[in-house]
């Protein structure tokens, strides 16, 4: 997507945008170079003390005493560094929550001086954040020292730096089904009674209609225990209203990081980037007629579920997400009574250990609370094993297309066209067609800014291949040159696709293949010329859809590789959704436009579809869990595309993978009556930890102070989750059994499942029983299902996928199978 980086809202200085999925075309950054995200968090810096005394000094000359004073002043004013860490205390020695529910940063002081000596308070710890809720501790400011001094009490269970994370719609509710005279819509009736909790970057209320005050709506519901809190440009108690419930901020940890009081936005709950505001309303917001991107995707724009109440908690800024600010974020939100939590944000890079996954911690301890936890899979596709958020307690998103295009054509002088994507809204170019050059032979082949010679550029066209700098800064670069348009190359990973932007220049961005295409032409011709067509929205069966986004994050799944990641895909590409107006639609510092709506793409936008439908289903079905809710969006998903075959991906031109799609595309209408559901609550999920092998410590994070030697025998891959993920290890025949429990959600008492059985290549799948009775008096029934290595035939990929369905002829419940084989395996074939 865009899936923007957040920039400053009013600063004259902001940082060259980069958005998520050009930070994927880049190399990567050293931590301390300023941009759009920090990468790691800061390390803990040490330094040792300067001795020097007077009697030292007597002997030296006047000139170098000068000089050795002046050192030494210096080195006396220097003390350890300082850096950022959350402290994870066991219960036992947490302060007592107070009536009000949450804990201030003074709960701290006297553990903090009771667990510090003397001799290494100084500098003094700074608490930054008591948390209660989503965590049991703290976010402070330490030396390493003193860091490594609590992580060594026995009051602590574990002291982990605070890290910076990233961020990873007028058709999709007719794309999803979704109607109010009919189905999941009616049947939750808006979900009026749900708070969906976004944390993100804010929000920009303000004359956006998404989150106005709507006189349908009854009153917001009693339990909900938020505010909205006000702060620069930003009257909590003018623009909050019985649809907009709740708007908080946390920016601490953020400032702690990066060693410098932020801005007076950060401050606010007020939205400047634009990412909050575009998920919020993609959820929840209210029915908007005429809504677009100029002209682009007009029409009317709906959340996911217009009935439902948003809280906003701002824990993202201008360079990203702080872990503490997030977890913060976290604890307000459950105190709060929210129903669902929206997170279009995730980690740097692999996938932590859950124990120090902050955004897993607090995930779990709001799941265990019932609250639905919908997470991006992230941006960091088509690679294996880059999803994040895969803790079992998550619902993980992938993201894929809609029926709806915005192409722009690029027709060159032999007349080859090759269709492109574009926001471009300015005016169109002339039909005639005009010189075409490549931006390696005029001075930089990215289009960077002010490398691009203005003299072999004027008037013309400029191919410019992808990386360094932002794909919507490109266009503007040949703009400054004096070109008249440009054609943006994708990368060789995206395959087919390439990604839209709402360029200020005419511009279309290409596949890598049409790419190297146009710039063969180039260079077999004496004088290359093209033109760029802008079509505008165009909606339609071709190409088939859905298709899996290049840029989703896939599975399997890098830190528990028996739980099935991602979970579903949702739509992602393409969306048009509320957007801030204190920043361009670009965020180019030289793009002046305001615009309410703004069409972008990524796991980012995906996720808060699936939030808002979980948010129905809350209402319509209050009696499940939000395992129960995550099991009937992954059990009715489907798995076709529009043209019927497997949903494509467009990183390959072949179909997905269950790796790419998850168990398939939300379904919602069919997610109200599942059927069956695998069930799953805080116990099971800490017998998912302690199968992992977590120390006593290491499960106590989550909140639990019992022992795992009691819960000896569990196995990852009997957590009751719906779908199966089986690794084998050895080239030797293998048998793994996995265990699940269902319980009938049905509306028949009495129904009879059979089980159909989808075999992975290579294996042999049994399941025991093959027919599951339910009964009033017996809703819940356990089954076995078996893999087999089988010693003959091929396995020629590393993973092979199967399904098992259960069927009573009404329902379909369907669980996908993915089976890892071991490279050399799949060599031997």
């Amino acid at each position: 997507m865009s899936d923007p980086s957040p920039q400053p809202g009013h600063s004259s200085a902001r940082p060259t945008p980069r958005d998520d999925l050009d930070r994927q075309l880049l190399p990567p950054r050293p931590a301390a170079v300023a941009g759009a995200y920090l990468y790691p968090s800061a390390v803990p810096l040490g330094t040792a003390p300067l001795a020097a005394t007077m009697d030292l000094l007597r002997p030296l000359a006047l000139a170098a005493l000068c000089v050795l004073l002046a050192g030494t002043a210096a080195a006396a004013t220097e003390v350890e560094a300082q850096s950022s860490y959350i402290v994870h205390v066991a219960a036992a020695h947490a302060p007592r929550l107070p009536r009000r529910g949450l804990l201030t940063t003074r709960a701290y002081g006297s553990f903090l001086r009771d667990h510090i000596p003397v001799e290494m308070s100084s500098p003094a710890p700074s608490v930054l954040y008591s948390y209660a809720h989503a965590a049991t501790g703290f976010a402070a400011r330490l030396t390493e020292r003193q860091a490594a001094r609590l992580a060594s009490s026995g009051s602590v269970l574990a002291v982990v730096p605070d890290t910076m994370q990233e961020l990873h719609t007028t058709l999709t509710p007719s794309f999803l089904g979704l109607s109010p005279s009919s189905g999941l819509l009616k049947a939750s009736n808006g979900a009026t009674d749900v708070v969906i909790g976004v944390i993100d970057t804010g929000v920009y209320p303000e004359g956006r209609p998404s989150f106005a005050a709507d006189p349908s709506l009854p009153p917001p519901p009693s339990k909900f225990r938020g505010k909205c809190v006000s702060g620069p440009s930003f009257n909590g108690s003018a623009l909050c209203n019985n649809k907009l419930v709740g708007a908080k901020f946390f920016q601490r940890g953020q400032e702690a990081l990066r060693g410098r009081v932020l801005g007076a936005d950060s401050k606010s709950p007020l939205d400047t980037n634009g990412h909050g505001t575009h998920t919020s309303s993609t959820a929840g917001g209210s029915a908007v007629v005429g809504a677009g991107f100029f002209d682009y995707a007009r029409g009317k724009a709906v959340g996911m579920a217009p009935g439902a109440r948003i809280a906003v908690y701002k824990a993202c800024g201008e360079e990203g997400c702080a872990s503490s600010d997030i977890l913060a974020a976290f604890d307000e939100a459950i105190a709060d009574n929210v129903d669902v939590l929206s997170v279009s944000l995730g980690a740097v890079g692999m996938a932590p250990n859950f124990y120090s996954d902050n955004t897993a911690v607090g995930a779990f301890r709001a799941v265990s609370k019932g609250i639905v936890v919908s997470a991006s899979a992230g941006n960091s596709g088509p690679g294996d094993s880059t999803a994040c958020n895969i803790a079992p307690w998550f619902l993980t998103v992938g993201a894929s297309t809609l029926n709806r295009q915005f192409p722009g054509d690029v027709v060159l002088g032999n007349g080859e066209t090759f269709t492109g994507t574009t926001l471009y809204a300015g005016e169109p170019l002339a039909p005639t067609k005009i010189p075409l050059v490549y931006g390696g032979d005029v001075g930089s082949k990215v289009c960077e800014e002010g490398k691009l010679n203005a003299t072999k550029v004027a008037g013309k066209i400029v191919l410019c291949e992808s990386g360094v700098n932002a794909r919507a800064a490109k266009p503007y670069a040949v703009k400054l040159a004096g070109g008249a348009g440009a054609i943006l190359a994708s990368t060789k990973a995206f395959g087919e696709q390439s990604i839209t932007s709402p360029h200020v220049h005419p511009a279309t961005a290409v596949s890598f293949v049409d790419a190297e295409k146009i710039k063969k032409y180039i260079r077999t011709q004496t004088s290359p010329t093209a033109t760029i067509v802008f079509r505008g929205t165009v909606v339609g069966s071709t190409p088939p859809s859905p298709r899996m986004a290049s840029f989703s994050s896939r599975g399997p799944n890098f830190r528990a590789p028996e739980i099935f990641k991602p979970d579903v895909t949702a739509p992602g590409v393409d969306i048009l959704a509320g957007w801030t107006g204190a920043n361009s639609p670009t965020e180019l510092e030289s793009d002046t436009r305001r615009v309410k709506y703004n069409i972008i793409s990524g796991t980012s936008m995906s996720c808060p579809h699936v939030s808002g439908i979980a948010a129905l289903l809350r209402q319509a079905r209050p009696e499940w869990s939000p395992a129960a809710i995550k099991s009937a969006l992954m059990t009715t998903a489907y798995n076709v595309d529009s043209s019927g075959d497997v949903i494509g991906d467009m990183s390959t031109s072949d179909a997905s993978t269950p790796f790419a799609r998850g168990a398939g595309h939300i379904d919602p209408n069919s997610a109200v009556d599942p059927g069956l559901v695998y069930d799953a609550g805080t116990e099971d999920y800490i017998n998912f930890l302690c199968a992992l092998g977590y120390t006593a410590k290491q499960v106590a994070v989550f909140g639990s102070s019992i022992s795992c030697s009691k819960r000896a025998g569990a196995t990852v891959g009997d957590h009751n989750y719906p779908a199966f993920s089986v690794v084998f290890t050895s080239n030797k025949a293998a048998v793994v059994t996995q265990r699940r429990v269902v319980r009938s959600v049905g509306s028949d008492a009495a129904a009879a499942y059979t089980a159909k059985v989808t075999a992975p290549d290579g294996v042999r799948v049994t399941v025991s029983p093959e027919t599951l009775q339910f009964s009033p008096t017996e809703k819940t029934q356990e089954y076995v299902a078996t893999f087999v290595q089988r010693t003959t035939g091929s396995v020629t990929e590393k993973y092979t996928f199967g399904s098992i369905e259960w069927s009573d002829g009404e329902h379909s419940v369907t669980s996908p199978i993915a089976i890892t084989w071991p490279t050399s395996k799949v060599a031997e074939m």
